[in-house]
């Protein structure tokens, strides 16, 4: 349990048995104690915390807010809380002001923990999975599929951090419509190599890295299946380009720092016939009728506009159909919480997918989807739209090789999902205060080099624990602090809310408060005492900032 945490608890405590006391003693009526909140409040001149107590036992106690507040502070026992003082404000609000020494008692606690400082067990282990990306491999991945990948990585780091047992899945979509598609494609580009008039399919791919793909083929195996049957020859060029592409989407992921658990094959659902199953199962369950030779899904009955598909007339399923087999397969596999990272375009599919779990008989409250909107690019305060490699979009190997993983990452989580993003290609790359990664990234390296100097000034850093931390009283010096006190309910919160670009708010708030910090104090000096406490100070930014940062996916470097 971090400080915050114990603060709450105490004196969550000390005001319900305050108004039991005030009850006892004739002062206040009522039935029950509504829910309350103590909670730190955004503004620091309402206090470290505040309280809304007062103001929902109003309607239970039939009194204004703030006499219960009256009340309730006349009744309160604060001994062994920290509490400095206590103010009653606005309507009824009641602001808690702590004194210094419950602050500096968080300095040795992050020394202690170190790279586990932030990580809580809020999540009590529970089983998450974060599927994210899941791009076709019919081409090269594109913006997109970057923001989703920065997006849901971070979130299941966030989600890990706050006491979460987290599985990252990608879903490769290895079989239909698209495959049959890319194997045409292929085909047409393949005999066109040798001069042999083959049209181009109408709804084929036109990415300029399926003719690299053929170029591999035809090294490989040259002619010799230009003359077989035309099945067979789609059939190895598809099973050639999707090894290929899966490795080239491992790679670029990796390169962008995301390591999934699982690769999960949509082809195994028909392999081992889970999407009939599950097809029969809707069914059994009433939700599945025939209409014109097809079956049809009644999702109208989850608030959908219209039903659909599930098999086609000529007895094909449909990709909305295996994606209901393969949620099934999720819930099955034991997970509590199933996170979905999905473009814009798949904003409507949402209330489907919610409406088929219910229909199989989950709890589609356990489906959650994060909806990320569009990304523009921008060069010379330009959009950019085509690409060398792709022929079409820029591609996520071409950001990371213009900009870095760093960066890319960093932008792609700055903006919640639901936020359509510009991303500023001359910014990302600036090495300026106005980038916010090199800002953040700069303020790491400058307290490594603090702490460089300090050891060959043979200035012993080994021991926070006999560091005299009551010095630390400068008003830069308790901003630091209480933004680090901040930092394991800024995870709890941000992964209650599936929002991980509080993490970038939080690492940028952190590194303003100490370059601000350290043009104010000096940390080297005379007064080896202050000296001792400044230096364990700067160490614990250190290692929060660097906490920080892993959990959005970057690195913390010692220099720049």
């Amino acid at each position: 349990m971090n400080l915050i945490e114990q603060f709450v608890e105490k004196i969550s405590q000390s005001l319900t048995e305050a108004l039991e006391k005030a009850k006892n003693e004739g002062k206040i009526d009522y039935e029950t104690i509504p829910d309350f909140v103590v909670e730190v409040p955004r503004e620091k001149t309402h206090g470290d915390f505040a309280t809304n107590v007062a103001m929902v036992m109003a309607k239970e106690a039939k009194k204004a807010p703030r006499q219960i507040a009256e009340i309730i502070v006349e009744a309160l026992e604060l001994k062994d809380t920290h509490v400095e003082r206590l103010e009653i404000a606005g309507a009824g609000f009641i602001n808690f002001y702590l004194n210094i020494d419950w602050f500096h008692k968080i300095l040795p606690i992050v020394s202690e923990t170190d790279a586990r400082y932030g990580e809580s067990g809020y999540g009590k282990g529970k089983k998450v999975q974060v599927e994210f990306v899941s791009a076709n491999p019919t081409g090269l991945l594109h913006m997109g599929n970057a923001r989703g990948a920065a997006l849901g990585d971070a979130t299941a780091n966030l989600l890990k951090a706050a006491g979460y047992d987290v599985s990252k899945e990608y879903y490769i979509n290895d079989t239909g419509n698209q495959i049959e598609n890319l194997g045409k494609s292929l085909e047409a580009i393949y005999l066109q190599k040798y001069g042999i008039d083959a049209p181009f399919p109408e709804e084929g791919y036109h990415g300029e890295d399926l003719k690299d793909t053929v170029d591999k083929f035809i090294a490989e195996y040259d002619k010799k299946y230009l003359d077989t049957a035309e099945d067979l020859r789609r059939e190895r060029l598809i099973e050639f380009a999707l090894e290929e592409k899966l490795t080239h989407i491992r790679e670029v992921l990796g390169s962008f720092g995301v390591k999934y658990d699982v690769w999960f094959s949509e082809q195994s659902l028909h392999d081992s016939n889970e999407l009939e199953k599950t097809i029969s199962e809707l069914k059994d369950n009433g939700y599945v009728y025939e209409k014109e030779g097809a079956l049809w899904f009644e999702s109208t009955r989850f608030g959908d506009e219209k039903d659909e598909v599930l098999v086609r007339s000529n007895g094909i399923p449909t990709y909305f159909a295996a994606d209901i087999a393969y949620h099934k397969n999720k819930f099955e596999r034991g997970f509590d919480w199933v996170i979905n990272v999905w473009g814009a375009d798949h904003h409507g599919h949402v209330n489907r997918m919610r409406g088929s779990m219910e229909a199989l008989g989950y709890n589609p409250d356990q489906l959650h989807v994060i909806i990320m909107q569009l990304v523009r690019l921008f060069r010379n305060g330009e959009i950019v739209r085509m690409s060398k490699r792709s022929g079409q979009y820029i591609t996520l190997q071409e950001l990371i090789e213009e900009v870095g993983a760093d960066a890319a990452r960093y932008f792609f989580v700055m903006r919640s999902a639901d936020s359509h993003l510009d991303f500023d290609l001359d910014l990302a790359k600036s090495q300026s205060q106005e980038n916010p990664v090199y800002y953040v990234q700069y303020a790491h390296a400058r307290i490594c080099s603090i702490l460089r100097q300090a050891q060959e000034a043979n200035i012993d850093l080994s021991s926070a624990n006999k560091v005299n931390y009551s010095l630390l009283i400068e008003e830069a010096e308790l901003n630091i602090i209480c933004k680090i006190v901040e930092f394991p309910e800024v995870i709890v919160g941000a992964a209650r809310a599936l929002e991980p670009h509080r993490l970038t708010n939080y690492a940028h708030e952190l590194a303003s408060s100490f370059h601000s910090f350290y043009t104010q104090c000096r940390v080297l000096n005379d007064d080896k005492e202050l000296e001792q406490a400044r230096l364990a100070l700067v160490n614990t930014v250190r290692i929060t900032l660097r906490n920080v940062l892993y959990l959005i996916g970057i690195k913390a470097p010692e220099r720049m």
